[in-house]
């Protein structure tokens, strides 16, 4: 059977429960994805004064072909793009900076710095997103940085938070597409603090500061990232989730949830649906801890599942800001990019085509044994046909024919990087 015919048989599988495949197509398009352009360089940037990887911070493997100058990793980028479906975004750190061989400190970055990024975003008809850079940096060499008990050393972070949020508002006023800022610190310690208090007061003085600085939400908003432990702060971390949480609801803040950054028994899908109840937008960077905060490469898990449904199924497509964040040198690089977002699209491609109004009757009326039999059935409904014409339809390989592409861009320019 051909692609066509395959999907002419699943749609009608799909269509006696009331679900429009043609419409779920229409609006899986408009679905936008940030992909992190730090997985085609494993987080190294490209500052002048280039520090080693820090924070907590690790990238395993030596796979040949990284991404060694700004125009290489959007070379990367447009390759890996030309694999997945849709329009999305590219979400970038501060260390991507290009400074013509000029040493910039981060507190002193500028819109001007990103200017090739931002030209190749209008000439690619992508959005961008916008992290500051609080690791890798001499200044964050103890571990510390909003949290610091050095005045000076928090006001230069201070600083740098502030400047990447004025790099944002830059590019949400010229792409016309609001920035998401996100503010993620590596603050901890290793072993057990004597005092848990002090820390969380300065980094809450010190993002108080930031944020008192406007910027037009019309181009950018603001998110606040927390994390469990990392290497070096295994003891204690400042920016807990209860601290993230409260402060991003009470100072109108986007909580951002990484799905690495939590216990290995916490769900991240089990939070979602709690946090639109008080937040009007939620963002998410999705990767894929293997017993910590490894930051696999994201694959078709249950958890993906999971989460995906409940973007789909509390009609959050709007209010859900989906980011990846993964980083794996021990496979070539943009296949990485590529299976994790096509992965990351797919399970919304599998929400959308769930009998999810049903599924929630049935619940309300106790019906449970309706419930669990039919979400098991819809797990072996025909989703890959639908897939395949989608990705037909969007014109980028169907199945694992995307592999033959990224083989020879291998062979013709990644085996030529030394």
């Amino acid at each position: 059977m051909t692609i066509q015919e395959n999907f002419e048989y699943a749609k009608k599988q799909y269509e006696k429960w009331g679900i429009n495949v043609d419409e779920v197509l229409a609006q899986l398009k408009k679905v936008p994805i940030s992909i992190h352009c730090w997985q085609g360089d494993d987080v190294g940037g490209f500052e002048v004064n280039q520090s080693e990887l820090s924070g907590g911070i690790d990238v395993t493997g030596n796979y040949p072909g990284k991404a060694r100058t700004p125009d290489e990793l959007r070379q990367d980028l447009e390759k890996a793009l030309s694999l997945i479906p849709g329009k999305h975004r590219v979400n970038l750190h501060a260390i991507y900076a290009e400074t013509n061989g000029e040493v910039v400190e981060r507190d002193q970055l500028e819109p001007k710095h990103f200017e090739n990024w931002l030209n190749w975003a209008k000439e690619q008809g992508l959005g961008l997103d916008f992290n500051p850079t609080l690791f890798s940096h001499e200044k964050a060499e103890d571990g510390l940085t909003l949290s610091h008990p050095n005045e000076e050393i928090r006001e230069f972070w201070i600083n740098h938070c502030i400047a990447s949020r004025k790099i944002a508002e830059h590019f949400g006023k010229e792409l016309g597409t609001t920035c998401l800022t996100n503010v993620w610190i590596p603050d901890g310690y290793k072993d057990i603090p004597s005092d848990r208090l002090t820390p969380r007061k300065r980094l809450k003085e010190s993002l108080d500061k930031i944020f008192a600085v406007e910027i037009d939400e019309k181009y950018n908003v603001d998110a606040v990232e927390s994390k469990l432990f990392g290497i070096g702060s295994e003891s204690y971390v400042v920016g807990s989730h209860e601290f993230y949480l409260g402060y991003a609801l009470k100072n109108n803040k986007l909580c951002l949830l990484d799905t690495g950054h939590y216990h290995p028994t916490e769900m991240v899908s089990n939070k979602i649906s709690s946090m639109l109840l008080y937040s009007d937008k939620v963002a998410l960077h999705v990767s894929r801890p293997v017993r910590w905060d490894s930051d696999h490469v994201v694959i078709l898990d249950d958890e993906l599942k999971e989460i995906a449904l409940e973007i789909v199924r509390n009609d959050a497509l709007d209010k859900v800001m989906i980011g990846l964040d993964f980083f794996d040198a021990s496979i070539n690089r943009i296949a990485a990019w590529t299976i994790g977002t096509r992965n990351m699209i797919k399970s919304l491609l599998a929400a959308m085509l769930t009998p999810n109004e049903y599924l929630k009757q049935l619940q309300e009326e106790g019906n449970f044994t309706e419930r669990l039999a039919l979400m098991e059935e819809f797990k072996t409904y025909p989703f890959g046909a639908i897939w395949d014409y989608y990705c037909e339809q969007m014109g980028v390989p169907v199945k694992e024919s995307w592999l033959e592409d990224v083989k020879s861009y291998e062979a013709e320019v990644l085996s030529k990087r030394s």
